[in-house]
């Protein structure tokens, strides 16, 4: 009758075989543990975690030996087993709308670097504007016990705050208008660049305006609306001829084509985004009308190509990269206080001047676009 091991025993004896057979089999890495580079370094496992965690509290000579042992042996450290010990991992949760709208990239970069300086990682989901897969993305950044979540899309609601605070998990939102204990707003303070934007075509001698706008029911769109018609206001002219679309270049161009039917053509066309900007201008140059000495146009974000398109296009500048860095800071910052204070912090806008832009043209715009711009004549 065999006599049984006991369990410790028993689980020894078959990590020691699977060493065996790892080391015996080509092409197949042994899988060290910290234990191994404490016995091949001499020192503690205290000791290799200290180094590996760049802990000051080792002295120069061990660390080179611990670090180099490691090397020796490719040793990779558990990260699971890591955050499992510390309660949280070493990530810092990012999330946007759209991962293929151009306005993200320099801030993901941006983002990313901040945390890397900082020895994280960046965890980054997309929603696609859509309420059940934010759901699926805030329970991904619970599960993965993030640090904190910065939620840099206009579509997400108080629910998604209300949900990550609950769990303790430290959140900044773009424009949400809410800070409370784990809460954090990043503003964008957009009424400087449009007034700038105002003030620089009322200079070119503009007096007609159109603006192609996003759907109110996007929080960022409606308050950049609001935006726009409070400048015009406070300059004492009319507000502009207003026109709905999607924030594409599609929905540019087919915006385009609404304010070119109108019986006075607007001689300067400010945009929600740069995307929609462009899509304008392709849309004018399709009817005829040359940009900008026929009409103006002006962007905003100032999205990284906008300055390579023809003509150049003039934009309200949302730094991004500056944006990126304030919502890392903001949630390092939580994550580190014990009261977990939100903080509400103001992103400002500036006008960048290109050649989209240009005096307002002396003959007044008399001709009635259809919806066959092509047979209209000036």
């Amino acid at each position: 009758m065999s006599r049984k091991l006991p369990f410790a025993l028993l689980h020894q004896s078959l990590q020691k075989d699977v060493t065996t057979v790892l080391s015996t089999t080509p092409g197949v890495a042994v899988a060290y543990r910290i234990r191994d580079v404490a016995e091949r370094a001499g020192v503690s496992k205290t000791t290799v975690s200290r180094v590996l965690n760049q802990s000051p509290l080792v002295d120069p000579k061990t660390r080179r030996k611990v670090l180099e042992t490691a090397r020796k042996l490719n040793y990779y450290r558990n990260a699971n087993a890591q955050w499992l010990a510390q309660g949280r991992s070493g990530f810092f949760g990012l999330i946007i709308s759209d991962i293929e709208n151009p306005v993200f990239p320099e801030m993901i970069k941006s983002f990313e670097n901040a945390a890397a300086q900082k020895g994280y990682d960046l965890l980054l989901c997309t929603t696609n504007y859509d309420r059940e897969r934010t759901q699926v993305v805030v329970r991904k950044m619970i599960e993965n016990r993030v640090r904190g979540v910065a939620v840099m899309t206009s579509g997400a609601s108080e629910a998604v705050a209300g949900a990550l605070a609950e769990r303790q998990v430290p959140v900044v939102f773009l424009d949400l208008g809410l800070t409370r204990k784990y809460v954090s707003d990043i503003r964008i303070d957009y009424s400087i660049g449009i007034i700038e934007a105002v003030d620089h075509l009322l200079e070119l001698g503009h007096k007609r305006f159109g603006f192609v706008a996003g759907s109110n029911a996007r929080r960022s769109a409606r308050k950049y609306r609001q935006a726009v018609v409070e400048a015009f206001s406070l300059r004492g002219v009319s507000s502009p001829k207003i026109v709905e679309c999607d924030q594409t270049f599609e929905g540019g161009a087919a915006a385009v084509q609404v304010l070119l039917a109108q019986r006075q053509i607007p001689t300067a066309i400010l945009c929600i985004n740069d995307l929609t900007a462009v899509g304008v201008m392709s849309g004018l140059r399709d009817a005829g009308v040359r940009v900008p000495e026929e009409v103006s146009v002006v962007g905003c974000e100032d999205i990284y190509f906008s300055r390579f398109v023809n003509p150049p296009l003039t934009s309200v500048r949302l730094d991004r990269k500056l944006l990126g860095n304030k919502a890392f800071e903001v949630l390092e910052s939580m994550f580190q206080s014990r009261q977990r204070t939100g903080t509400e912090s103001v992103l400002e806008t500036r006008l960048i001047v290109r050649k989209s832009t240009s005096h307002c043209p002396t003959a007044a715009f008399t001709r009635q676009f259809h919806q066959q711009p092509q047979s209209a004549t000036w």
